[in-house]
């Protein structure tokens, strides 16, 4: 019988999940379906639901937006991933009822930067933009990788410094506003965490954080390079610019790999998905 899993959100028209995961299951030989399912607030609640699909057989789901922390607050067991998170984009239906949460954002962004990217984290200068949800699930993985330091910039300086500070290690985190990034000497890796590039736009920083070989990485993605990358590329012509397929793609692999036991390649399915989106 061919096992039944999703994604839920609102919108969801737009996933690329489905895509990645059919890709992921002929890669690995696994007997699956996965589809994508729009939760209207309106209509239903997000528990209510979940709890339909689990009575359908679903056997798990990913979680996106607006929905991650209700899959929080849904999970009976949460990860430390999770915890540290204080969201869910995975779920694990197991059958002696209990609902097992994750998040696999973190390690999907961190796992495309070192193999993808080929820029292992460790004793390199980290600067992140933002301190939304998307940035919460990246830095308890992040820190796992000993980087020499990191630094949180938001458009409102306390909400930064409040994210650094929920993290117990002797990693060294500091925060500011856009304004008072430090520049004296340029960062490794520059993580946009900010949804700016959805819009166009950039966030308000000094290009004195780009050093010659740093790594510029937006957590957007389109078919075409994005504002934040051409911007890097401007400013440091060699610098090295990536977008967040992969992370996409990464942190569906670690969900796959929870449901199913098989941990697919990521290279080939973002090469594929790539191709697909330029037409």
């Amino acid at each position: 019988m061919t096992d039944k899993y999703a994604v839920v959100g609102y919108p969801i028209a737009h996933s690329k999940s489905p895509l990645i995961h059919r890709l992921f299951a002929e890669q690995t030989g696994q007997d699956l379906s996965y589809e994508a399912i729009l939760i209207d607030s309106e209509e239903r609640s997000f528990a209510s639901a979940i709890i339909e699909l689990q009575q359908q057989g679903y056997q798990g789901v990913n979680v996106t937006l607006p929905y991650k922390l209700d899959a929080f607050e849904y999970a009976t067991i949460k990860t430390a991933r999770a915890q540290s998170a204080h969201a869910v984009n995975t779920l694990v239906f197991q059958e002696a009822g209990e609902t097992v949460g994750d998040n696999t954002d973190g390690l999907g962004l961190v796992k495309d930067i070192e193999q993808n990217g080929q820029r292992p984290f460790q004793n390199q200068r980290v600067l992140i933009l933002g301190a939304g949800g998307a940035v919460q699930g990246i830095l308890q993985p992040l820190l796992e990788r000993h980087p020499a330091s990191i630094h949180i910039a938001n458009r409102t300086a306390q909400r930064a410094h409040v994210l650094g500070q929920r993290f117990n290690t002797a990693i060294p985190i500091t925060a500011s506003g856009w304004e008072d990034i430090p520049t004296e000497s340029g960062y490794d890796i520059i993580i946009n965490g900010t949804s700016a590039s959805l819009e166009n736009k950039l966030p308000p920083i000094s290009p004195k954080v780009l050093k010659a070989d740093s790594l510029a990485y937006d957590m957007m993605y389109g078919a075409q390079p994005t504002i934040f990358m051409e911007w890097a590329k401007q400013h440091q012509s060699q610098s090295q610019v990536m977008d967040g397929l992969g992370m996409l793609v990464g942190q569906a692999a670690e969900a796959f790999s929870l449901w199913r036991g098989v941990q697919p390649e990521t290279a080939p399915v973002i090469a594929q998905v790539r191709q697909i989106m330029a037409g």
